[in-house]
């Protein structure tokens, strides 16, 4: 009879369960929309029982609908967003909500930790400050001081549906080293928290989890968690990881110069090495660690790339919303350059290096620009900011030989984005036909845990099928040269008007 793996990936957009042979394919999934929070800029947050929820309400449909009994899975994996915090009681409920990674409210915090530690913060986490993690832990703190008290330990989403699908308190609470590098207060390269940091910003350091492998058995599925979803209680259910992490290793980015767009909510480029080096002088990559030991993927990021894609979509079209391929055609006749219009995909503010304040935009719209040039923008704003990481990471490594990118996620779908990233780049582009990537990595760290999945590098390899390739056109070369540079520049006066606007 066929063994299923479950894997779990907790997104921004929602909550996906995939069935995952043995073999590391996925035959089945479920999903399930985010409820996000807020309404007001910078703030979203997600409610915790909402998170997991939506992992009891899609394991069940998972079951249900391919008609699985529960007793066939051998092993649980979740991975989840990994930039925001939440906290938990001593029970292992949530005491605060999610602090989602997309908000900023924690943005005053960032300047108080870059004055006082930034560059130890830096060489320790693998990473400069930014609204992630460690500022929001102080935003708690400070302006939530009652349900700081009341949190036992710091986790992430993955942490806490994992411990709450074993039924465990927060002392067995536990946060995976592949999310080090969100925190300020962790010593990545030793994966431990850093006592004198947190002493330094008063920051009770039993409030954080141990920290594990992703490929650590954290508990099994208790009585209660069985009934909720149908499972069999007793499952063994893994540490988990970020879901970056888990789309890149779910990818197969085993080998050194390899380099990965992963085009989804947040636009994130990254590769792989074998060295940590922080980069101390753009403070623009972090240090992501593999799920495997010894290998590292540096990486930076575009907070909600994706969602600048879509927003232009809803505002551009109106009440009856054209498609993504409609508006793509539009934009495929506009020519490379967009006629001087730039985009600013900043909108949640920049991340990396660190400017939050940073607002989205467009400059030089003049009477001559139509719809195609705003959306074919977009995508060349977000390639003009990928260049930008890859000069970096060139830079930091210069003995690797950094020469194709694989694109996973929704962005891979779109014909047009890849040829601008491929002209943009000037390297070749190539696309996965299977995009669960992550619900793979979340499998796989599972799998791997309980023995099921031996050969796993070859299996990940084997499951990803290789779509399209897009080759650099020669002739786009120096009009995206003269735009990277006034993409540069554009991003500079952004962030000197941001300044003069405050002081109004």
């Amino acid at each position: 009879m066929k063994e299923y793996l479950i894997g779990i990936d907790i997104g921004t957009q929602g909550t996906k369960a995939a069935l995952v042979d043995e073999k590391l394919r996925v035959e089945a999934s479920a999903f399930e929309a985010s409820r996000l929070l807020g309404g007001e800029a910078g703030v979203v947050w997600q409610e915790g029982e909402d998170l997991f929820g939506s992992c009891v309400r899609t394991i069940r449909e998972l079951l249900e609908k391919n008609h699985i009994p529960g007793s066939r899975i051998q092993a649980i994996g979740v991975d989840s967003q990994m930039a925001g915090i939440m906290g938990i009681d001593q029970e292992g409920e949530a005491s605060t909500c999610y602090d989602s990674w997309l908000d900023t409210r924690c943005g005053a915090y960032v300047p108080l930790l870059e004055k006082e530690a930034g560059e130890e913060i830096l060489l320790s986490s693998g990473g400069p400050v930014t609204a992630t993690q460690g500022a929001k832990i102080l935003w708690w703190k400070n302006q939530r001081p009652k349900a700081y008290r009341n949190t036992a330990k710091f986790v992430l989403p993955h942490g806490y549906v994992t411990g709450k699908m074993a039924g465990n308190r927060a002392e067995k609470a536990v946060f995976d080293h592949t999310c080090l590098h969100f925190n300020s207060f962790s010593d990545n390269e030793r994966k431990c928290w850093n006592e004198e940091l947190l002493h330094l910003f008063g920051v009770a350091g039993d409030k954080m989890p141990r920290i594990v492998s992703p490929f650590e058995i954290v508990g099994t599925v208790s009585r209660q968690f069985a009934e909720l979803t149908g499972l069999k209680a007793g499952i063994p259910i893994a540490a988990g990881l970020g879901d970056s992490a888990a789309s890149t290793f779910g990818s197969g980015m085993f080998e050194k110069g390899r380099v990965l767009d992963c085009a989804g909510t947040a636009s994130i480029l990254c590769s792989v090495v074998d060295s940590y080096v922080p980069d101390q002088k753009n403070r623009t990559l972090v240090m992501m660690r593999s799920p495997e030991e010894g290998i590292w993927f540096p990486l930076s990021y575009i907070g909600g790339g994706g969602m600048c894609i879509r927003w232009v979509k809803n505002q551009l079209t109106g009440p009856e919303s054209m498609s993504y391929e409609e508006l793509e055609k539009e934009a495929e006749k506009v020519t490379p350059g967009c006629n001087g219009l730039l985009f600013n995909p900043h909108f949640s503010g920049r991340v990396l290096p660190p400017a939050p304040t940073m607002k989205g935009a467009y400059l030089g719209l003049d009477f001559n620009h139509s719809r195609g040039h705003m959306y074919r923008s977009v995508m060349e704003g977000i390639a003009y900011e990928y260049a930008i990481y890859l000069s970096i990471l060139r830079e930091n490594y210069p003995q690797e030989h950094f020469h194709k990118i694989d694109i996973v996620g929704g962005g891979a779908r779109s014909d047009l984005f890849n040829q601008i990233k491929a002209d943009v780049l000037n390297m070749e582009v190539e696309t996965f036909e299977m995009g669960e990537t992550a619900l793979v990595g979340s499998a796989a760290v599972a799998g791997i845990a309980v023995g099921m999945v031996k050969d796993y590098r070859k299996m990940i390899s084997g499951s990803v099928e290789r779509k399209k390739r897009y080759v650099p056109n020669p002739e786009n070369r120096e009009i995206y040269c003269a735009k990277i540079r006034q993409y540069r520049k554009m991003l500079e006066k952004m962030e000197e008007w941001k300044m003069r606007s405050d002081d109004l």
